[in-house]
């Protein structure tokens, strides 16, 4: 899915996953984007956002009203405290993030090659309406072999230093290295065409031309009534039309 939304973002809303983990907390399977920023707006709930980064380990408080984002190399993991977390996700360069922009903390020996974690990121269905046991069994395994790689990893981050992150970096990079010409694809479609059509638009003004201005419309969208079993949680997602809405 690629959305046309402002800035060539994607937006949807995701109920953070209520499944308690290893440790003891609820929440979804911790990952790492590589090419895009990520940012989370908390509409209901509280919870937290343990994050490891260029800082190390940080575990930020989620409630509602706050905002968060995080830049790509972060590997995050959004805990459920409230049973009830709910946030809007805003992710930068539409069509990257669901096209295998991101990378779980599945361990070392599931990330050695693209069908390695092809297997273990594997869901049969992401029907997550309710129902499908089958479908939430696959995806909490998942889930569970994520947040085994991810404790693993916090452990050594807090032991020995943000080094401990290195590795697990050019893993996920050598996953993700040959998608990038499909990338670049909506790159050039997404924000690259946004940034030049504004760009446009200045020199525009500059001039004092104002004949695009006239070409201004509203276009309208719609929530998906089916969520999908995601990373974080239970997502649902906005389609685009570009239909013009009409006038009154």
């Amino acid at each position: 899915m690629c959305t046309s939304f402002p800035g060539a973002t994607a937006v949807s809303e995701v109920s953070i996953y209520d499944w308690p983990g290893a440790d003891g907390a609820a929440g979804g399977s911790p990952h790492v984007h590589t090419a895009s920023t990520e940012a989370y707006v908390v509409q209901q709930g509280a919870g937290r956002l343990e994050t490891l980064d260029s800082r190390g380990f940080t575990s930020t408080p989620l409630a509602p009203g706050t905002v968060v984002w995080f830049t790509p190399g972060t590997v995050h993991r959004a805990i459920n405290d409230s049973g009830d977390l709910k946030v809007l996700i805003v992710m930068q360069n539409a069509g990257l993030p669901e096209n295998g922009d991101a990378v779980m903390t599945f361990p070392p020996e599931h990330l050695v090659d693209v069908d390695a974690y092809a297997r273990a990121a594997f869901l049969p269905s992401r029907n997550a309406d309710g129902g499908d046991a089958a479908a939430e069994a696959v995806a909490r395994r998942r889930r569970d072999l994520a947040l085994e790689g991810y404790l693993a990893l916090k452990a050594a981050v807090q032991e020995s230093g943000v080094g401990a992150l290195a590795e697990f970096h050019a893993a996920a990079a050598k996953l993700v290295s040959g998608r990038t010409g499909t990338w670049r694809d909506y790159l050039a479609g997404g924000a690259e065409r946004q940034a030049d059509l504004t760009g446009r638009q200045l020199e525009s003004l500059e001039s004092m031309e104002s004949f695009y201005l006239q070409d201004a419309r509203t276009t309208m969208g719609e929530r998906k009534t089916r969520r999908i079993y995601g990373m974080c949680g239970r997502i649902q997602a906005w389609e685009l039309s570009e239909t013009v809405v009409a006038g009154t």
